[in-house]
């Protein structure tokens, strides 16, 4: 894991310094975690009905830069901060992310984004752990996509092995 961020850090770094950067991107996304509605179809004491399924759960914001090859693949180093609001944590990961991004017409892609790196809990000692998540997404010729995206601590918390997260969001990518 060592030598695959040094070798990312190696490569942006050199091709920020190069005379004219064309492969460099940069990505911001902002997306809310979400948990199941447990009181879905319920009425309250006011007699309105609960029809969400899924109800927000904090707040994620995440910033890259990275290198590509013609937008179809790129490989970058990430980081951010995640907010989970009823597990009360708020973490930070750092992680390479390797994204997958064919064309699906002439103004859309689809891509897929896989990122492994660790995340550190703030406040709460010393929590630390693999960072794993993986992101579904269409995004359009301006660089503006939505997805979804499966999120893995790794960080023991409270009575849970690991702390996940399922979320969906918007970024954007210029490149």
């Amino acid at each position: 894991m060592k030598k695959i961020i040094t070798l990312l850090l190696i490569i942006i770094v050199s091709s920020s310094y190069s005379q004219e950067i064309k492969n460099r991107y940069y990505q911001a996304e902002i997306a809310t975690p979400l948990i199941i509605n447990s009181t879905y179809g319920e009425f309250d004491t006011l007699g309105n009905r609960s029809d969400y399924w899924f109800l927000p759960d904090g707040l994620s914001f995440k910033f890259g830069v990275g290198v590509h090859q013609k937008k179809w693949v790129a490989v970058g180093i990430h980081s951010g901060i995640d907010w989970l609001g009823s597990n009360k944590l708020v973490v930070v990961p750092v992680f390479a992310n390797f994204r997958l991004s064919p064309k699906i017409s002439q103004d859309s892609r689809i891509y897929m984004q896989f990122g492994y790196g660790k995340t550190i809990g703030l406040g709460r000692g010393s929590l630390i752990g693999d960072y794993k998540k993986i992101n579904f997404g269409v995004e359009n010729e301006d660089g503006l996509s939505i997805y979804i995206q499966l999120a893995n601590f790794g960080i023991p918390f409270k009575n849970l092995d690991s702390v996940g997260s399922f979320s969906i969001g918007i970024a954007l990518t210029t490149f």
